[in-house]
Formats: structure tokens, sequence, C-alpha cells
């Protein structure tokens, strides 16, 4: 479809919303949007149904729970179309739809109000003018009427129109789409402000956290921007957006981010966050670690699906689930550079990216789903696979993000061996982001198609690399990275000491006993005729106790191959299952810089760079 002009852009009125919180205690939401030429046919509203990088069909009109209409004081007739559609009917002026929308999900996904603070994603909240989402769209974020609120300010990369910055008031955005890729949040939050490579970057922390350390948060994550905006653009170290702002929930236990092309909706254990009261040390603890390791992959996306895109993804089609092959690329690499960054940051040092690094080699190789699919089947099933595990998944699947990332290093390893250290996968995202996201919002981007992927590899490495997308993209083999880093004088070993009884299962809490979250194929408990969610109760006749667990206590008396008797409810009804224990199949897997010697390597390793 061809764009609407800048002149046509400009001289059509704006779509106009409103939206106040209008009870904090029953979280609703008020929002009114006024279409100033709506279609004479009867105009049609949309709410999305998914939210973009997360790949699920959510129904977010669900949490609708009034609508009206009315032009000129007249109220006009709704029909409802589907679950999150409905056609008004036809009028001659100005056309306004006034609705109410339940916020009571604490998650980077949607939309949350209470006494202490309101967030929305736009598209939990925002319904879509069908046909003129090519046009401006203006918001009036309003402040409530509670007492609680007075001091209450706004936090947003959208543009500010009539409010200003952190204030109530009015924004605007150029189109739907932008308008729903700023997510707002509203509260007495804590916010400080840098500049990375000169563009300001807000840090808005909403909850209590005693005692946070915003100078550390500050300084680690300006070294952390700074670093990928010079990565993506080496010569003019120019970020890709005017204003940035990191948008941070601090909750008892939570983790979790969503990216956004000027933001990112983060969630996190208050106990992550820097304190004061912490002793100083030069790299972060094992908490804050895993908090800046989220906020360099969120930001990452800033380049990373937010602007070089899947052709499938450009433009998004919300109401439906839209099916790409290339997550693994998008999340996996993505996640893959994110502690990359930290070590190029210099906020972590390679041993410590190593630890990381062995984590994850360990958690792909735990789960027999990796020889069953591809990241290649994995990024095409998310949505019904991925985005909805159950207790088999880890025998039926593999995850896009792991696995993808060490796809991400085995290439890395590979591009810098084939080219003797004068390319390496560095070059194939530049190459990405010059040719499909530097222009995305400007008029001349478009999306990649799956071909021109594995063609630009090709490119960089100087020769065909079809058989490891064969077999480590879209097969299922086990990636030979301890043979791709012996050649950067880096030793990969798997030291599991396989002495440890186990029953080779997830183990959970419950009242009764020990409950089987996971049975893992192959293992103790799966040959004996164990399931998923049985609750162990008894072991030799000794009480099995769920809180905490006391299985390795009692399994720690026997050795691997002895057999022992387990009584488990499954359901109500009690079952008796011979054991055979196993040795911990866990993998254990350590990462080292190997001693230098005569044949020592020049390659320079991608965590040395």
């Amino acid at each position: 479809m061809k764009k609407p002009s800048e002149k046509k852009r400009t001289a059509q009125p704006a779509i106009q919303y409103t939206i106040v919180p209008k009870d904090l205690a029953a979280h609703l939401f008020n929002v009114t949007v006024t279409v100033a030429a709506p279609d004479p046919e009867g105009q049609v509203f949309t709410l999305p149904a998914w939210i973009p990088g997360s790949y699920m069909i959510r129904e977010f009109a669900r949490n609708i729970v009034r609508i009206r209409a009315e032009s000129g004081g007249t109220d006009v007739a709704l029909t409802k179309l589907d679950k999150h559609s409905w056609r008004a009917a036809r009028t001659s002026g100005p056309l306004t739809l006034h609705y109410e929308v339940y916020a009571w999900d604490l998650s980077v996904r949607a939309a949350h109000l209470d006494q202490t603070h309101g967030f929305f994603n736009g598209t939990s909240v925002f319904l879509r003018v069908v046909g003129q989402e090519a046009f401006m769209q203006q918001v009036d974020i309003q402040r409530p009427g509670d007492a609680v609120a007075k001091s209450w300010r706004v936090a947003t990369a959208m543009k500010e129109l009539g409010a200003k910055r952190y204030g109530f008031g009015t924004y605007v955005a150029a189109n739907y789409d932008e308008l729903i890729d700023h997510p707002v949040e509203m509260g007495d939050f804590e916010l400080a402000t840098f500049k990375a490579h000169g563009i300001p970057h807000d840090i808005v922390i909403t909850g209590r956290v005693p005692n946070l350390d915003m100078a550390r948060l500050q300084a680690d994550l300006k070294a952390i921007c700074e670093t990928q905006i010079a990565f993506f653009e080496p010569q003019t170290k120019k970020a890709p957006m005017d204003r940035y702002v990191f948008m941070t929930m601090a909750v008892g236990d939570g983790y979790g981010g969503l990216e956004h092309r000027a933001s990112t909706a983060l969630i996190c254990a208050r106990a992550d966050l820097p304190s004061t009261a912490s002793p100083k040390s030069a790299e972060p603890g094992e908490g804050y670690l895993r908090f800046l390791g989220l906020c360099s992959h969120e930001y990452f996306h800033t380049w990373n699906v937010k602007r070089i895109k899947p052709a499938v993804f450009a433009p998004y089609d919300l109401q439906v689930e839209n099916y790409t092959p290339l997550l693994w690329l998008f999340e996996g690499f993505t996640s893959y550079y994110d502690d990359l960054m930290l070590v190029r940051a210099g906020i972590i040092g390679e041993a410590t990216y190593f630890k990381l690094l062995s984590k994850t080699i360990g958690g792909v190789l735990r789960g027999s789903g990796r020889t069953k699919q591809s990241v290649a089947e994995s990024s095409f099933d998310a949505w019904s696979k991925y985005y909805r595990q159950d207790e088999n998944s880890p025998n039926a699947i593999i995850s896009y993000y792991t696995k993808g990332s060490l796809i991400g290093l085995a290439f890395d390893l590979t591009i810098r061996a084939k080219t003797s250290g004068a390319k390496s996968l560095d070059d194939v995202m530049l190459a990405l982001w010059e040719r499909f996201g530097r222009d995305f919002y400007k008029g001349a981007g478009r999306g990649v198609l799956d071909a021109e992927v594995e063609a630009i590899f090709d490119e960089v490495a100087g020769t065909r690399l079809r058989s490891q997308f064969d077999r480590w993209v879209r097969g299922t083999e086990d990636l030979p990275l301890a043979k791709l880093y012996a050649g950067f004088g880096v030793k990969l070993v798997d030291e599991r000491k396989g002495g440890k009884p186990s029953l080779d299962a997830g183990i959970g809490r419950d009242a009764l006993g020990a409950k089987l979250t996971q049975v893992h194929e192959g293992g103790a408990a799966h040959r004996a005729g164990l399931s998923a969610h049985d609750v162990v109760i008894a072991i030799d006749g000794l009480r099995v106790i769920g809180n905490p667990s006391n299985v390795d206590t009692l399994l720690c008396r026997y050795r691997v191959g002895d057999k022992v008797k387990v009584h488990a409810f499954r359901r109500d009804e009690l079952m008796e299952f011979d054991v055979t224990l196993q040795g911990d199949r866990v993998p254990c897997i350590t990462l080292s810089q190997a001693v230098a010697g005569k044949k020592s390597t020049a390659l320079k390793r991608p965590s040395a760079a």
C-alpha cells in the first residue's frame, strides 16, 4: 500500500486519544478515541491480539469491560465483528469511542494500574482506527484524580506535544505503529538521566528499592549503551533514536523485558539492583549481572528486531500469528551479544563471561528436545510450543534463545577462522544493519528474507556456509564448540562426575512431598514409570519432604545402580515404583584459556575483542 505523503499526513486531522486512570483500586483506565473523518461506510476499530516481541495471542480486547460510541452527543450503534473488533454505524461527523480497560497484569506485555503506579503498552489500551493507521496519533495522558497521584510523573519515549518532559498532557506519534511502540509508566518513580554518545537515556525505577545505587547503575548502563552504539555505527557513533528510556518495575521476585524502538519495559527482583550498602566490587554480583544482561539484551534489540526485521514483521499483522523461522537470529543472536557486550564494555572479564557461557551450553545439552527440533522449527513454532511450554517441553523442544546464542558463537568462530580473523559475526550484523535496518523508519527500509540472511553470511565469510546452516540451523546436530574454540586457545570440557545418584527429574514443592515437575527422557524416573506431576512421598520407606526437598539427602546414601522403592501419588492414587538410580546426567561445562605453547593461535577470541 502506498504511504500517504507528508503533506497529506499533516493535513489529516490527528486521531485523538485520551487516557486517564479512572479507578486505581478497580484497576480501570478510561480511554476515548476521536476520529475526525470516520469511514463513511462505518468505522472499524480493533485492538491488537498480540504485542511484538512476545509471540503469543493474548487477546487484549478481553480486558475492555465497557464500550460505547457517540457523535455530536448522540449515541452511535456499535456492532461487534469478532473478539477484538467493532464497527460503528455510519455517521456524518466526528466519531468518539468511550471505553474502559481493566489493567491488572503486572508484566512487561500488558497494562497495570493501582495506587502505586500505572503502566500500559499501547497494544492493551489504544483501539486501532482501521484505515487511518498512517496518520498522526495524539494522546492526552491525564493525571488520576486520586490524592495519592498528586506527585506522579510520566515516563515514556513518546514525543511531547503539549506535555512537558515527565509530565501529564498531550503526546504525539507519527502513526499507529509508533503509538503502540512507546510504553508509558506513571507514578512516583526514581529517575536518573545519562548521555550515551550525546543521546539522553532515562533510567526509571518503579517499586521500593532501599539504598538504590543509581550512580553505579548509570555508569554501567552508559558503558553498555555506548559500546552498542559504537558497534553498529563505528564511524559516526550515532544512535538510531533521539532519546531512550529504561523503565523498570522492581518486585520481590521477577524477571523479564520487552523491547521497543526507543525504550524497554523491564521487570526484575529488587535484590538484583545495586545497593549503596553492598561492598564495592570490581564486577557485578550474580543478581546485578543478571539485570545488566537483561538491559544489554533489550537495548541490542533496538537494532536487531526493532529495525532489522524478518520480512514477515514488516509490517506486523497484530490480529493473527506471524510465522518466521528466523527468531534464532533475532532473539538468539541478541542473546549471544548481550553478555558479550558486557565484556566489551569492561563490566565483566573474560573469566566471568566463560562462566555465563558454560551455563548456557550446559542448559542446551541438558534437554533431549535439542535432538528433535531445529532452531528454525523452534522459531516457526514459537506460538504453539515455546510460548506454551509444559512439563514435557525439555524432551520435545529447543530454545531459539539459548541454542540460537550458541549458533551465533559457532558462526562467529567459524567466520573468524575461515577469514584468518579478518571478518567475524560483527560484520554480518553490520551488513544486516546497513542494508535493512538503518533506514527502516525513514521509509526506505524493508524486512530481510530467509535466503538473504544466508547469502550475507556467505558474503562475509567469503565461502558458502550451507553445510553449517543445514546442520546447525535447519538440523539438530550438537554444535562442535570444543573443536571450534580450540583454534582460539580456549578449552571446553564436560566435567560431570556422574557419581551422584539421581532420579533425573525436576523436583518441585508440594504439601505431601516432592512433586515431579519434569521427567527427563531416558532418566531413572522415566524408566521406572514415574511421570510429571507425580508426588513422591517415600523412598525405601522413608518420608520425602517437599518444602524444602530432602530427595538428594535420602539418595546420597545410595550408589549409582542401586534400586530403591518409590511411593508416589498420581492424582489421588498411591502407586509404587522400582527405580534404578542413575548417575547425575546434568552437563558440567567449563571453559578456560589454554596454556600458550608453540602452537598458540593468533586468532582473536570474540570475548577478547
